[in-house]
């Protein structure tokens, strides 16, 4: 059983494939920027990519990550009137890596080293309409489910 990662910008949806047969499909909200592939662009990148890291194993939903690590915050709308600016990573991080050199790898174009995940939101947080910073945010229940049906280096094609 060989499963991937199927993104599509145009129609912000993400689907688990198993054997080219889709198991598993949410809404999502990719880049307000739209498509892109270079570094401060804010652009989700096109292309081949794998599942580098897993980070969030465990973690209780709404688990606030910064730098891919736990603050030891829950999100709340009382937390998030303190921090009006923070771009929220909860739950679950997918940690993108690219897999064409001079595309989505390597240079001014590393999605790795752009930071782009896959990751948790808030449930306030509107999916099916790009919003994002350049990463594939996930209402926090389906980021948990996809989280555990899909090991590290699990492939991601993103168009």
């Amino acid at each position: 059983m060989k499963r991937r990662i199927h993104i599509d910008i145009a129609r912000q949806r993400l689907t688990l494939l198993e054997d080219d047969r889709a198991v598993l499909e949410y809404a999502v909200s990719t880049a307000r920027n739209g498509p892109g592939e270079r570094k401060g662009s804010l652009c989700t990148p096109r292309g081949a990519h794998i599942v580098r890291a897993k980070i969030g194993a465990g973690a209780p939903l709404d688990t606030v990550f910064v730098g891919r690590r736990p603050t030891g915050e829950v999100y709340s709308p009382a937390l998030a009137e303190r921090f009006p600016q923070r771009d929220w990573i909860l739950t679950r991080i997918l940690w993108l890596s690219g897999c064409e050199p001079g595309r989505n790898r390597l240079g001014e174009v590393d999605t790795m080293r752009r930071y782009i995940y896959i990751h948790g939101s808030p449930d306030t947080v509107p999916m099916g309409v790009p919003g994002s910073i350049g990463c594939v945010r996930m209402r926090n229940r389906d980021i948990v489910e996809l989280f555990d049906q899909v090991p590290a280096g699990t492939p991601v094609l993103i168009v």
